[in-house]
């Protein structure tokens, strides 16, 4: 744990303000609360959430409020149980997840709950309108994401893709939306409100409007590795930095990845006729989403 605040450290020294805990499942890492009150000690940080399946919420919400947590991300591709199962791999209840949330929101987090779903076709589409509502009802933003190709295990195939335009014609079934302007340069949802109304829906459009050129993400896995994309073939080894060179040859490092920086995988993508990249990529639940 000591070697991850360590990178974080050097990291916010070089300008990062937001670090998100992913997985895997976070919640399962057993100095979770450690970590959590340490990276919200750090000086600089504006913004420390957490991305979860939502199972543990129920133990663990209140006690990551109080550690420092700001925010909490809820991965939610469905209301229907069969639905749920069917994307989750047969993995989980979707009744332990909806109590996660109620969990997480009588927490009160200090920058609220948000829900990610990704859409896929012929599976959830239809829960869309569903999720919105779900979502408005408990003063929490959804997020809706185009299917993508991540890692090489999902079997993806383009057509799969529920696009972005057909996820906005979903979610105009619950009312008439507005487009919100973007809250940071590099915020990779487009944000829309019901009109006349607070309540707040997105859509991450990775596969068909790439962002790669205005992406301020980086991701560094449970062992120690920096990857500079979400669909990076490797990464670095910033443990052995730490270990070997110590905190400035950490922040010497970063700075030279990130300045040297060229991952342009879903612009590519879009050139292959529809069609992903034969190459081999790090697996999401290694890096997180």
């Amino acid at each position: 744990m000591a070697e991850m605040v360590t990178i974080a450290r050097s990291a916010v020294r070089l300008g990062v303000r937001k670090i998100r805990l992913t997985g895997g499942e976070p919640l399962l890492h057993p100095q979770l609360l450690e970590l959590v009150e340490a990276l919200a000690a750090l000086e600089g940080v504006e913004d420390l959430a957490l991305t979860t399946n939502g199972v543990l919420l129920p133990q663990l919400a209140k006690p990551l409020q109080r550690a420092g947590l700001r925010r909490v991300t809820v991965s939610l591709d469905a209301l229907d149980s069969v639905i749920f199962s069917h994307m989750s791999g047969g993995r989980g209840h979707v009744e332990h997840v909806l109590s996660g949330i109620e969990a997480a929101c009588q927490a009160q987090f200090p920058d609220g709950v948000k829900i990610n779903s990704v859409v896929q076709r012929g599976v959830n589409e239809r829960e869309v309108p569903k999720l919105a509502a779900y979502g408005a009802a408990r003063q929490m933003n959804t997020r809706f994401i185009e299917y993508m190709d991540v890692g090489t295990r999902n079997g993806w195939q383009r057509h799969e893709v529920v696009t972005a335009d057909e996820i906005y014609a979903l979610l105009e079934q619950n009312g008439p939306l507005e487009r919100i302007d973007l809250r940071y340069e590099g915020e990779v949802a487009t944000r829309y409100r019901y009109r006349g109304t607070d309540r707040e829906v997105g859509i991450i459009a990775s596969v068909t409007m790439p962002f790669c050129g205005t992406c301020t993400r980086a991701r560094l896995s449970s062992d120690g590795r920096f990857y500079t994309c979400l669909f990076a073939q490797e990464g670095k080894d910033l443990r052995s930095v730490v270990r070997h060179g110590g905190p400035d040859a950490v922040e010497e490092v970063l700075h030279t990845l990130w300045q040297r920086r060229s991952d342009r995988y879903s612009e590519k993508r879009a050139g292959l006729d529809g069609q992903k990249s034969a190459s081999q990529r790090v697996e999401m639940n290694y890096i997180g989403g």
